[in-house]
């Protein structure tokens, strides 16, 4: 069983935001250090963003400064903040674990980002 669940995708305008949450097991989330991807469409899955142990993050370059990452360890989330989006950031999102595990990709959260 797939120990994630993506949600919060949609179809936002240019400029626009989304919020992107990943309820995940208790016991996974407190091992692993978590990583947000996607998969655009024609592309191979890319790493958006990453939440490392002690709380460090690190972000693609195509993301930095408009995307945050973060974890709520009481409920077990990680979210994804995502703002001024962009039509490129139209895509597959999903959380997993990083380095992700082949076993745990989940269906994911479609992101649209047009006019």
């Amino acid at each position: 069983q797939v120990p994630f669940v993506e949600s919060g995708g949609g179809l936002v305008q240019p400029g626009g935001s989304l919020r992107l949450s990943c309820a995940a097991s208790g016991t996974i989330f407190r091992i692993y250090p978590m990583g947000w991807y996607r998969r655009a469409p024609g592309k191979q899955r890319e790493l958006v963003a990453a939440i490392l142990s002690g709380g460090s993050t690190n972000y693609a370059d195509s993301v930095k400064g408009r995307v945050t990452i973060s974890t709520d360890n009481a409920k077990n989330t990680v979210s994804l903040q995502m703002n001024s989006l962009k039509p490129e950031d139209t895509a597959v999102y999903y959380c997993n674990t990083h380095p992700p595990r082949s076993d745990f990709w989940g269906q994911g959260t479609q992101v649209t980002v047009s006019s």
